[in-house]
């Protein structure tokens, strides 16, 4: 399974939740962290959850595990370690104020 591959079946998992402004950045020779950061909003920390159970479920259909998850217990950020991609889901006001999207912004923007 390639990273493409992954990408789309998290991209759907998040949509099929609802989440909302679904952002993939392709970070490939800036971090040697990861090669992906997803970033997606949820409306609350019911939606945010569901958000990650279903990224979980979707994944582990096609035999993708992650390394592990952080922030479960604050709910407001999120964070899913797949290895090469890393998934972070926000409500509103944590995704405005960590605001990846600028850290990350000599990325590249990975559209559908």
């Amino acid at each position: 399974m390639d990273n493409k591959e992954i990408l789309q079946t998290i991209r759907k998992a998040l949509d099929d939740k609802k989440g909302e402004d679904i952002v993939i950045i392709d970070v490939t020779g800036i971090s040697v962290m990861m090669d992906y950061i997803v970033i997606c909003t949820g409306n609350n920390i019911n939606q945010i959850r569901a958000l990650v159970d279903n990224v979980e479920d979707e994944l582990r259909k096609i035999s993708v595990y992650q390394d592990h998850t952080e922030g479960v217990k604050g709910g407001n950020w999120i964070l899913m370690d797949y290895k090469d991609i890393l998934i972070n889901i926000f409500d509103k006001e944590a995704r405005q104020f960590y605001d990846l999207e600028h850290i990350w912004s000599d990325g590249k923007r990975i559209e559908e």
